[in-house]
């Protein structure tokens, strides 16, 4: 059993044991009070939850320098008192399920404690908010780990990239190497990918090429086999990260990772101003047909109705400048001249707009739309067939 979730609390007292009950009350649940040094825990067939609970004589006055997080957030941690250690066994009976269990009891602790949570191994500070988020919504591996990048070498492609958070779904952190700054983002979204992977137990084996989902290969390797044949990079770089990592290489062992990652950088292409105008010419006058085609879709027809509009992100924290990522959004309502959606993918370099939340947007906002059928985007010519099949001549 680990310590990998930390509620911390103003309050110095723990929830009274009559309020716990109820809240967890559950036929497929056993609620266990007092043994092995626990406050409580929480055992099921195959998983075990157990919270501990200690109180300071004064407040935490600082917040360790690793953790990200709102400086609201970072506030609450620095002048809580109380602090409830969620523990439990990384990867059983599964990797996403065990952390699913862990944050749904930190959860329902927080229906009856203001607080905020410390993910320890990712180093991230989450909200309430957050926590509903996260157990609601669909998995963002983002919501779980960390990635940090450091320039390691004095090479052409200095950077290290490696993650912080696998350790909670059982799984070894991963790194990678010989990396240059545009390639950062495309870096980015692979090991979101992989790391999504092993969370539910669907990781590369060792040692073993395989394929990325744009075609391209392969393989991971326990650092301390990678490493040694890492060139310009000094040892005492790995001060606090010496093991417990998988190296990503080539299949032939080689740490550039350059066509790895060549075909992923294509998302990463900015849309020229053309594109960009004529998607919205578009949709400009493709919308009110497709609105219409959307508000008397029948309740069985496979069709799906997308569009993307502008959402405001901070990707330096709420204190810091605000951006704009343009994000597709599934229609689900529409009323008047406001829709109700919910996010497709959701944002790419925050988790304010995750994927599955539901938004409200104004239909002015729209600056492109798509229509798919059985997971099919329509091309432009099948769309405006779509769209004026049933207009009168």
């Amino acid at each position: 059993m680990r310590d990998l979730y930390l509620l911390a609390t103003a309050s110095t007292e723990p929830v009274d044991e009559a309020a716990l009950k109820e809240a967890f009350e559950a036929e497929d649940v056993a609620l266990v009070f007092g043994e092995d040094g626990c406050l409580f825990s929480l055992r099921a067939e195959d998983s075990r939850v157990d919270v501990t609970f200690e109180t300071r004589s004064q407040k935490l006055g600082w917040t360790p320098d690793l953790l990200t997080g709102t400086e609201a957030s970072q506030a609450a941690l620095r002048s809580a008192r109380g602090f409830y250690r969620v523990a439990f066994e990384p990867g059983k009976p599964q990797g996403s399920v065990a952390v699913f269990e862990a944050l749904w009891c930190v959860r329902t602790l927080m229906e009856h404690v203001e607080g905020v949570v410390v993910d320890v191994s990712a180093f991230k500070i989450h909200s309430a908010e957050d926590i509903e988020e996260i157990t609601e919504l669909e998995f963002d591996i983002r919501d779980h780990i960390t990635l940090h990048a450091v320039e390691a070498s004095e090479t052409s492609t200095p950077m290290w990239v490696h993650t912080h958070g696998m350790a909670k779904f059982g799984m070894l952190d991963v790194e990678m190497f010989s990396l240059s700054a545009e390639d950062l983002q495309p870096a980015e979204t692979f090991l979101h990918e992989l790391c999504t992977d092993m969370a539910f137990d669907h990781g590369p084996a060792w040692r073993t090429a395989v394929s990325t989902s744009v075609g391209m290969s392969f393989q991971v390797m326990p650092s301390d086999e990678a490493r040694p044949s890492l060139y310009g990079v000094a040892p005492e770089q790995f001060e606090g990260h010496e093991s417990g990592y998988l190296t990503v290489t080539s299949p032939e062992g080689r740490h550039s990772l350059t066509e790895v990652l060549k075909q992923y950088r294509d998302r990463f292409e900015a849309e020229t101003p053309e594109e960009k105008d004529a998607l919205a010419s578009q949709a400009k006058a493709l919308l009110p047909s497709f609105k219409a085609r959307f508000l008397r879709r029948g309740l069985m027809e496979p069709l799906s109705f997308v569009v993307r509009a502008p959402f405001e992100v901070h990707p330096n924290g709420d204190e810091g400048e605000a951006d704009e990522e343009q994000l597709w959004v599934e229609v689900v309502q529409w009323e008047e001249d406001t829709l109700i959606g919910k996010l497709v993918d959701g944002g790419e370099r925050t988790t304010e707009w995750r994927r599955g939340a539901h938004v409200e947007i104004e239909q002015s906002q729209i600056n492109a739309l798509a229509v798919s059928r059985d997971g099919r985007t329509l091309d432009e010519e099948d769309l405006k067939n779509l769209l004026n099949a049933e207009r009168p001549m």
